[in-house]
């Protein structure tokens, strides 16, 4: 990559710290999810289950995926995520690497979860995290250790509700910059075919994010979805397909300053 290139880069990685809100530690939902603006606490979701904990009490399948975001057309500000979902009977084991950037930053992140069906109404989940941020030259390289948990109630058959925190470390006990934050929101099954939620996030020194989505299986096993997130104010929108084990999702969402990013997930899923 060319000299230019490098100092571009570098400039839009600096604006995009400086505009974005929320937590830019927390990796990059899954296609499915980032079609409805992100809104993803209560879904049924396989990207879902890593970032609200509680929702792999109620999976009952191994599955496991990868999902790709290319934030406004360039490669350097790409997010590439795996991730594995290991059931056993009430409870789940889940693991998720995501890799942020390219050779002269680059922000990597682990994680192992479990989460546990309580009953049929309720479900928690933890997991630990371990984020690397790494750049070029004389700059100090950056480790954390950190954790996050989350809960999952139904109230009723038809509505959802979640919470999830994520680094809930007094700032008397913090070593490092990494901001904490807090989630809530709830979802609804309108009819059997289409389902709706919303949620806020609160991250320490930011505004209150507000995101609100949906998915309506159009044809069977063919779904659309949308959605809006405060965040930029940014509009999405996305389609997925599933095709006998194998789940294909696809997502675009605009950026009031900086155009479009596309995700594309892939989920296999053994009953």
């Amino acid at each position: 990559m060319s000299s230019l290139l490098k100092i571009s880069v570098s400039i839009l990685l600096l604006f995009l710290s400086v505009t974005a809100s929320g937590n830019p530690y927390r990796f990059s939902a899954g296609a499915a999810e980032a079609g409805m603006g992100s809104f993803c606490i209560t879904g049924n979701g396989f990207w879902s289950s890593f970032r609200n904990q509680a929702l792999l009490g109620f999976n009952n399948s191994f599955s496991a995926g990868a999902n790709y975001e290319n934030r406004f057309g360039i490669s350097e500000l790409g997010t590439r995520t795996a991730g594995m979902i290991i059931a056993a009977d009430r409870t789940s084991l889940g693991i998720v690497y995501s890799h942020f950037g390219y050779p002269d930053f680059r922000r990597e992140m682990g994680g192992i979860s479990c989460g546990m069906a309580l009953s049929d109404k309720i479900s928690a989940g933890v997991q630990i995290d371990y984020f690397s941020e790494k750049t070029s030259g004389e700059y100090d390289n950056n480790r954390i250790l950190t954790y996050e948990a989350g809960l999952l109630i139904i109230p009723s058959e038809k509505i959802r509700v979640g919470i999830h925190i994520f680094n809930p470390v007094p700032n008397s006990l913090r070593k490092s910059s990494l901001p904490s934050t807090l989630r809530a929101g709830a979802g609804i099954e309108l009819s059997k075919v289409l389902y709706a939620g919303a949620e806020a996030e609160m991250s320490s020194g930011e505004k209150l994010i507000l995101r609100t989505g949906f998915e309506y299986e159009a044809f069977k096993k063919f779904w659309l979805r949308g959605g809006f997130s405060s965040e930029n104010t940014s509009f999405t929108f996305g389609t997925g397909y599933l095709f006998k084990s194998i789940k294909l999702d696809l997502s675009f969402a605009t950026h009031e300053r900086l155009g479009v990013t596309s995700s594309v997930s892939l989920i296999f899923k053994i009953h």
